[in-house]
């Protein structure tokens, strides 16, 4: 059975509601105020089954200039759309607007529905009202379409439209489930024993009753208590079904008109998108760049500015990328259609189509280079798409997940097109557990970075054997992600360019030589540890009756602790390796003789003063070889 949502569209008081109530038998001004006054102000909902068991939904739009906005939202995701236009006045301002917005949102397939027949006696008014229509729609998707004269008093062409919508219905394409399902919130209520509901038009995927939900932007998760399509329970929903959705354990104030219901994990939320734009040749004025407007997508309103990326105005008719900053976060995906009015006076002047739903900020010179990227993203083949989001995601990588959000590309699709990718070596998998990928190119920029750093370091400090990871990692261009990071080092030092040792990198051609000078300082500094055995003397103790100056000392102490020569056990305090050595494999032998060592027996092992011995103590601790229990130290397991 297909599913078929209808709009309807058209000027104020041409008989959108009462030509719905004519067809399907359900009034769909359902508030108060809307009875009292006669004009629909909200969307509302009908349904009517075809000949064939098929289903068209209906979404009923206000037709008054002040609901505009909410028209917009009952467009959102339609199939067929019914221009409404009465016969005793034919073409006003709302019929234009709201074919305008239609177009913009690239509704596809519909009719001209002229209502109130009953009101003209004069056939030949009809027929020019007709003759306008059709001037009217030259250019536009509804050009050549049906146009069915109606009345919704006496019945007149209810059956010939019915059986129009039948025909037209068979023409639409079934929408695919494949992807996550997308509901964007047109109401939201309470109902007493049952708890918040939400409604809206199923836009892609499938749900079930007791499926996880997310809302966005909020993120807030959820689990479907009851799903109800046309006032029928049901346990699937699927794509174009008018539905709503009983959620479990939110509250109402927790959700708005506009929030999406969706897969969890399924959407990104962003307060930047970047977009195709085109401005209406009706526009009565050029757009400027940095301007407000109203921005609408989905069921949404939301303000925003307007940054354009290769210009400072557009001028009616024409189209360019931008950049739209939104006063609230959005959760879109690429290929969303949305549309674009005036903050004040509130008009429609154009719309678009997103292209990336969570962009980096476009600054300055940057923004002209933006736009030029932006062309795979409105043109390119899907596999192109893949692909520029992951160099567009630089340094930082991107995960499996977010790669297709941010593509809109979803199922075995996107599993052929990464694998290929990544078999080619154009994406490189650099973090299998999480599935994260990097750009080639970004690998290289990295490398070049790094080999850069640590010559210059080398050219700097020549003795000393290598750089920190984590000071070569700060001193980097650009943050980047530690996995990132992590696996350039890696792929570098598979490649011979860098040595890894523990935390400390360096060039693999980097040698230490110390000058003849130097090695006269090494020589002596050795000297006086390797007598003092462990009772050394603190190093700025030794350092002014060293020859040379303070820098060549400490770039030869340096050295020979990255030669372990000596050993620091803490600030300023170094001991002969070997006096270590022998002191380590002596407490080791102790330990596996006794069990526990105290400080006293440790004192009398080392034959040196509390100032010597409580150091050497901590640093058997921290080099895991012993560990403190109270007040003596017992050999760790892992060294026994």
């Amino acid at each position: 059975m297909k599913q078929v949502v209808l709009g309807t569209a058209g000027h104020i008081d041409h008989g959108k509601t009462s030509l719905i109530r004519a067809l399907t038998g359900i009034d769909t001004d359902r508030l108060k105020e809307e009875k009292l006054r006669g004009i629909t102000i909200e969307l509302g909902f009908a349904h009517l089954e075809l000949p064939n068991g098929d289903i068209l939904g209906i979404v009923d739009v206000p037709g008054h200039e002040r609901f505009v906005k909410h028209m917009v939202a009952g467009a959102t995701g339609i199939d067929v759309v019914a221009l409404v236009i009465a016969a005793d006045e034919g073409v006003m301002p709302q019929t234009r607007e709201h074919l305008e917005i239609c177009q913009l949102l690239r509704v596809k397939k519909g009719l001209v529905v002229l209502t109130k027949i009953d009101l003209v006696d004069d056939s030949e008014w009809v027929e020019m009202v007709q003759e306008d229509i059709r001037d009217f729609l030259q250019g536009t998707f509804l050009e050549g379409s049906p146009i069915v004269q109606v009345s919704a008093t006496t019945g007149e062409g209810i059956d010939a439209l019915r059986q129009t919508l039948f025909d037209l219905v068979a023409g639409v394409e079934p929408r695919s489930t494949a992807g996550p399902f997308r509901l964007p919130i047109d109401r939201v209520f309470s109902m007493r024993g049952f708890g918040t509901v939400v409604t809206g038009t199923s836009i892609s995927g499938r749900l079930k009753v007791g499926d996880p939900v997310m809302v966005y932007p909020s993120g807030r998760k959820t689990k479907v208590r009851g799903l109800q399509v046309h006032n029928r329970e049901v346990q699937e929903v699927l794509p174009g079904q008018r539905t709503a959705i009983n959620l479990q354990g939110v509250d109402r104030e927790a959700i708005e008109r506009g929030d999406v219901a969706a897969t969890p994990d399924s959407l990104l939320s962003s307060h930047m998108l970047d977009v195709d734009l085109e401005i209406l040749s009706s526009a009565p004025r050029p757009v400027k760049n940095r301007q407000k407007f109203r921005f609408h997508t989905g069921t949404t309103e939301n303000l925003a500015t307007l940054v354009l990326l290769d210009r400072q105005e557009l001028v009616p008719g024409e189209r360019a990328f931008a950049q739209v900053r939104l006063d609230r976060p959005l959760a879109v995906l690429r290929g969303d259609r949305f549309v674009l009015r005036s903050y004040s006076p509130v008009m429609t002047v154009g719309g678009g189509s997103i292209l990336h739903p969570v962009p980096k900020k476009h600054k300055g010179r940057e923004k002209r280079q933006a736009a030029q990227a932006l062309q795979v993203l409105q043109s390119g083949e899907d596999r192109d798409i893949v692909l520029w989001h992951v160099r567009d995601a630089a340094w930082a990588g991107v995960s499996e997940n977010e790669l297709a959000i941010r593509a809109n590309i979803s199922g075995k699709a996107f599993q052929n097109i990464l694998q290929q990718l990544v078999s080619q070596k154009q994406v490189l998998l650099y973090d299998k557990d999480n599935r994260r990928f990097l750009d080639p190119g970004a690998l290289s920029e990295i490398q070049a970075a790094v080999l850069e750093l640590l010559a210059a370091y080398h050219r700097q400090f020549p003795l000393k054997a290598g750089m920190a990871k984590e000071e070569l990692a700060a001193q980097l261009p650009r943050p980047i992600d530690s996995r990132v990071y992590n696996y350039a080092l890696r792929q570098t030092a598979d490649e011979g360019r860098i040595v890894l040792e523990k935390e400390w990198v360096r060039l693999s051609t980097h040698k230490v030589d110390l000058t003849e000078e130097e090695q006269v300082v090494r020589r002596k500094i050795e000297a006086i540890y390797a007598e003092a055995g462990l009772q050394p003397p603190f190093f700025k103790e030794i350092a002014e009756s060293l020859p040379g100056n303070s820098r060549q000392h400490a770039d030869v102490l340096e050295w020979m602790l990255s030669q372990d020569i000596l050993v620091k056990v803490k600030e300023d305090l170094y001991f002969h390796t070997a006096a270590i050595d022998d002191l380590r494999n002596r407490l080791i032998a102790f330990l596996k003789e006794h069990g526990e060592i105290t400080t006293p027996q440790f004192k009398e092992m080392t034959q040196a003063s509390r100032k010597y011995t409580i150091p050497l103590s901590e640093y058997f601790d921290a080099q895991r070889v012993t560990i403190r229990v109270k007040d003596v130290r017992r050999l760790r397991e892992t060294t026994a």
